[in-house]
């Protein structure tokens, strides 16, 4: 078989990477700058809910795979499953490498009125995660050790891009996707990880945005990256296929609602009173949102299907994210029906389906994280109130900031799909689509 320059420069990258943090010198790593407590100030029981959130977060990508490879056709199952899994490997080094510091490093930005608010992270805080260490840090992580809140938010980065691939499954090729995903993960995630979680952030600190897990960070970039992408690499040659496996659809939408808890209740970075609100909020959404989605579709005379009981699970954990620790169970139970009913209108609207997402992964990520965005600063309650609780700024900040996401996300990952285009193809050729990209790309077949 052949072996194309492309995949020896690959294996050259990962190989100096590999080797790199071996020489990284300990002496210009970060020891105390002032932003760290002291070990006691840990608390074993944050520790252990930490830790568990993470595996429960890391478990959603698998989750993912197969929730994803059950929808597509026969020939194209494996690629898909593998274009969610391999973000384990390809980001978690990111990560390590660079994106931590881009995400959550010294505050990079601009300056109004005398105040500064972050964009992005100096690269140079946390390269190969120097100065990551068991110590807490102040503001980010104030009862947990500092490497576990980086471990765990580097299974937010990995499942972002994982999410983006069912918007273009069955035409792209595989090593054109790893470079986009890196990309992706440099120049869209970390800069809007940075400004709506780093306390310095643009979006925190001036629009005072609420995303308590990730429904802007998380979902709403992953959508419009999603929308850019199925329009750029362009519609498959034989739109119309069969989902190949419903039982993989079913195992991975229940793979998905377990590791949401860590996701969203892990979100809280300790064990509690905070951390039981996103709990039962994301089940009761999801719960809502499931029921809502099946009997939409039979008020509108489509069958109740497996397939849409699943689809409006996700929908529901999507839309409660950003507001799972700021709304109640009441709440919960309205946003999962209202954002059931919006995005199953927008899966099954003609005008959306022109452009093919494979998966819909637009009409339920992103839509589900921008009505959840909406929905959070309608019902929020605490610091920063609402708009049901007099926050009228808070309402009109979120919009302005859904705008600007919106605009960032989508026409950032549009320029960053031509740039990989441009070095590497997108889009496989006529015949590897016909024959199937298990077998064309992976000389492997699902049976």
């Amino acid at each position: 078989m052949k072996i194309g320059l492309k995949w020896i420069v690959s294996f050259s990258v990962i190989t100096l990477v590999a080797i790199g943090g071996l020489f990284w010198n300990p002496a210009a790593d970060i020891t105390d700058t002032g932003a760290f407590l002291s070990e006691d100030k840990i608390v074993g029981a944050d520790v252990a809910w930490i830790l568990a959130a993470a595996g429960l977060v890391l478990l959603m990508t698998p989750g993912l795979s197969f929730f994803y490879g059950g929808m597509v056709g026969k020939k194209n199952v494996i690629s898909t499953m593998l274009q969610s899994f391999i973000a384990l490997g390809v980001i978690s080094m990111v990560w390590v490498v660079v994106g931590f510091s881009l995400s959550f490093g010294e505050s990079l930005g601009i300056t109004i009125a005398g105040k500064h608010y972050g964009i992005i992270g100096n690269p140079l805080s946390y390269p190969f995660f120097s100065g990551v260490g068991n110590l807490p840090h102040k503001l980010m992580a104030p009862t947990i050790p500092f490497i576990l809140f980086a471990l765990f938010q580097m299974k937010f980065a990995v499942i972002t891009p994982a999410i983006i691939t069912g918007s273009f499954a069955e035409r792209v090729r595989f090593i054109s996707y790893l470079l986009f995903i890196v990309l992706f993960s440099i120049f869209i995630y970390t800069p809007l990880c940075h400004m709506v979680w780093y306390p310095e952030g643009l979006l925190n600190k001036y629009f005072g945005v609420k995303d308590f897990a990730g429904g802007t960070v998380v979902h709403m970039s992953a959508g419009f990256a999603a929308l850019a992408g199925a329009w750029v690499v362009g519609n498959r040659k034989n739109p119309h296929h069969e989902p190949s496996n419903i039982p993989y659809v079913l195992l991975g939408t229940g793979m998905l609602w377990f590791g949401w808890f860590g996701f969203n209740a892990g979100s809280a970075l300790s064990a509690s009173a905070s951390a039981a609100t996103a709990f039962g909020t994301t089940t009761i959404a999801s719960a809502s949102a499931m029921m809502t989605w099946i009997f939409f579709d039979r008020i509108n005379g489509r069958s109740v299907s497996a397939l849409g009981a699943c689809i409006g699970a996700v929908v529901g954990l999507v839309a409660i994210t950003p507001g799972c620790g700021f709304v109640s169970i009441q709440e919960s139970l309205f946003i999962g029906f209202i954002t059931a009913i919006v995005s199953n209108v927008m899966v099954n609207w003609k005008g959306l389906k022109k452009i093919d997402d494979t998966l819909d992964v637009f009409a339920c990520h992103g839509v589900g994280g921008i009505m959840g965005m909406i929905l959070t600063a309608v019902f929020a309650h605490g610091e920063n109130a609402s708009l049901l609780h007099g926050g009228v700024d808070v309402f009109l900040h979120h919009m302005a900031a859904l705008v600007l996401v919106s605009v960032f996300t989508f026409f950032g990952s549009f320029i960053l799909y031509k740039l990989t285009d441009s070095i590497i193809t997108l889009r496989v050729s006529e015949e590897s689509e016909n024959k199937g990209l298990d077998l064309s790309q992976h000389e492997e077949s699902f049976s």
